[in-house]
């Protein structure tokens, strides 16, 4: 019989756990959630107070008679679920069905999966933390009833199998809004004006850009104003004006957060949200390291806090003078957002001296990826700054300003090891500037003239619409990834590359709820909800409350839309394939399949086809058309489009040309 039983969401993280512990500790995994509102039903009580009806999961049944015949014989139960809301949720639901005493059962909570943090938790054991429970309650409660009350109306008003949920569909806003901007903008002309330099002592060439004319800014609009300017300093002298030289510091970024790791990871990786997460669950939960066991490798992955332990610190310091010596090194502290719940640090490696490289081969591909970028990240985040010396230039051509701007990396610092990405163009790389004097005179040695256009917003990457939700306070660390991956599942947006545009079916039902909604499914509404949630979770507001002042307009609002709003026609989108069996033109269609080609014939013609993707590289054994495929994991595969039959040309590699 064993002391004591340990309850945690997953195997992975069983198994990590089980080897800190005695033998008289049995450690069980509820995997995930046990109990939930039924999906057949609303499943809250409004005329009792919003009491929610929960049922156990369907198929835990076996599993949940497992849990309680081991809490009986325990004599005590940890409840050591993540160390989150929905963690503190799971263990309160938990505590609910194990049916034992309630002096037995304990809360048990860990940054890190590591032997020390587990061993400290077991020692300092709590109550369950009934805010916490509330506050996730909370958002399950309005989440459901959002979704179950305004889902029917889409139904009813544009076509079956719709839904709305109360985040997501901010979200679609934000990208459809995004889509009006780009649609709308009238692009408008500009030029710049260059000079090529030569310093004659030096021999040395260099760039200058116009910048205005008697040191006020200038803006050209067309190439009548260029060549107006050009006559004028065609034949000018170039005298230097003004030498500024300076010394610029470059700080590393802060370690990460779940936002800012998504964004990387996505900028860098090129991996989607829920790939991310997906692989930073397993890092966290624990990974068989050879001659180690399973080794939880990074802290807790769902936080918006930047801080750090002083261990880790200390950790960090003796690694980077090791490895790179002490000018290298920096104690760094970093501002926490003030709407951060910093109830955990930042995400970091939980063991220094376990390196990406040393590991590498009991990684896969992409964990190992995913954990050099943690690794790098909180490394750099603790060494010296980058140190440029700088140089800019003011350049006099009859009264027509130029100037030349120049940068020299002395000190490579943190860049040593990590420099963040960016979402914006990266800008031109500042040139060599050479030793120049006020009053020295320049050589010109050709002028140049370039017309642009000013250029409409970009379309949002999963990398910047997380960066949005956050600034915009927008849902929480454990929410930007399922609300992406919810939106593009329901097909109200799709991916252009990595950009994300709303579909037709997104931009109608974004126009009746923002018509229709607009109290609810506004950016500022749905902040201030995140904020209530929080003051729940610390015991400021009551949750009930909370929904009762939310519930009667609300439900107001649904029934006058039901009862007033005319049913909405979806408009199919034609394609340029003419159906073969009767000549008209087909449509594309969804299904759980993803897209395809259908006749509008329906129900007289009733002929549908696949879309093929093809790739302009012919087939290298008969020179067919290679076609594009996705394997039952969902990976793209390489086929002939003649295999079987006359060529039997497949790949996971795409061909070259």
């Amino acid at each position: 019989m064993a002391d004591k039983l340990i309850i945690v969401e997953s195997p992975a993280k069983a198994n990590t756990i089980k080897k800190f512990l005695g033998g008289s500790t049995k450690v069980m995994a509820s995997m995930g959630h046990i109990r939930d509102l039924p999906k057949s039903k609303l499943g809250i009580d409004v005329n009792n107070n919003f009491e929610p009806e929960y049922i156990n999961i369907r198929g835990k049944g076996d599993l949940i008679k497992e849990l309680k015949k081991d809490a009986k014989k325990a004599k005590k139960v940890y409840l050591a679920t993540d160390p989150d809301r929905e963690g503190e949720a799971i263990a309160w639901h938990l505590s609910k069905i194990l049916d034992v005493d309630a002096d037995k059962i304990t809360r048990v909570t860990f940054n890190e999966i590591t032997k020390t943090a587990v061993q400290k938790a077991i020692k300092e054991p709590r109550s369950i933390d009934i805010n916490l429970v509330d506050a996730q309650q909370a958002r399950r409660v309005l989440d459901r009833i959002v979704g179950y009350k305004i889902s029917p109306v889409l139904w009813k008003k544009v076509r079956r199998g719709l839904s709305a949920g109360r985040v997501q569909s901010v979200a679609v806003k934000l990208i459809v809004d995004r889509e009006e901007e780009i649609e709308k903008f009238i692009p408008e002309e500009y030029w710049n004006i260059y000079a090529k330099l030569l310093d004659s002592k030096t021999k040395t060439e260099f760039e200058a850009r116009l910048y205005g004319k008697q040191g006020k800014k200038l803006e050209i609009h067309n190439k009548k104003e260029v060549d107006e300017i050009l006559s004028i300093i065609e034949k000018a002298k170039y005298i230097v004006q003004d030498v500024k030289k300076g010394e610029k510091k470059r700080t590393p970024a802060p370690p990460f957060t779940t936002s800012t790791m998504q964004q990387e990871a996505s900028r860098k990786l090129g991996f989607t949200l829920k790939k991310t997460m997906s692989i930073a669950q397993g890092l966290y939960e624990g990974v068989k390291i050879s001659e180690k066991g399973t080794v939880g490798l990074i802290t807790y992955m769902r936080t918006d806090s930047t801080r750090i332990s002083e261990e880790a610190r200390k950790s960090a310091q003796e690694h980077i003078v090791k490895e790179y010596g002490e000018k290298y090194y920096e104690n760094r502290y970093y501002k926490t957002n003030k709407d951060a719940q910093d109830a955990h640090e930042g995400i970091r490696p939980t063991y220094i001296d376990l390196e990406p490289e040393q590991i590498k081969e009991d990684l896969t591909k992409d964990q190992y990826k995913l954990y050099k970028l943690i690794y790098n990240r909180f490394m750099a985040s603790q060494m010296s700054a980058a140190i440029y010396d700088t140089i800019s230039v003011t350049i006099d051509a009859n009264n027509y300003t130029f100037k030349a701007n120049g940068q020299n990396l002395k000190f490579k610092g943190f860049m040593t090891l990590y420099v963040e990405g960016t979402d914006e163009k990266e800008n031109e790389e500042e040139g060599v500037i050479p030793e120049l004097e006020i009053n020295e005179e320049v050589i010109k040695q050709k002028i140049e003239s370039k017309q642009s256009f000013t250029e409409p917003p970009a379309r949002y990457t999963e990398a910047s619409l997380v960066k949005t939700l956050e600034e915009k306070g927008i849902g929480r660390p454990s929410t930007y990834s399922p609300t992406i991956t919810t939106i593009l599942e329901r097909r109200y947006i799709e991916k252009e590359q990595k950009q994300l545009k709303p579909t037709e079916l997104g931009k109608i039902v974004n126009k009746l709820l923002t018509e229709n909604f607009s109290n609810i499914i506004n950016v500022e509404f749905t902040a201030n909800i995140e904020n209530q949630f929080d003051n729940i979770a610390e015991g400021k507001e009551q949750w009930k409350k909370m929904i009762a002042d939310f519930y009667t307009p609300f439900e107001e609002n649904v029934e006058k839309v039901q009862k007033e709003l005319e049913h909405v026609e979806m408009v199919d989108e034609v394609s340029d394939v003419k159906c073969d069996k009767c000549g008209r033109m087909m449509v594309y269609k969804y299904s759980k399949f993803g897209k395809f080609l259908a006749c509008p014939g329906y129900p007289e013609c009733k002929n549908t086809k696949t879309i093929v993707e093809t790739i302009d590289v012919p087939c290298p054994k008969c020179g067919g058309t290679i076609q594009i495929r996705k394997a039952k994991n969902k990976r793209k595969y390489y086929i002939c489009e003649n295999n079987p039959k006359t060529c039997d040309y497949i790949s996971w590699n795409k061909p070259k040309k």
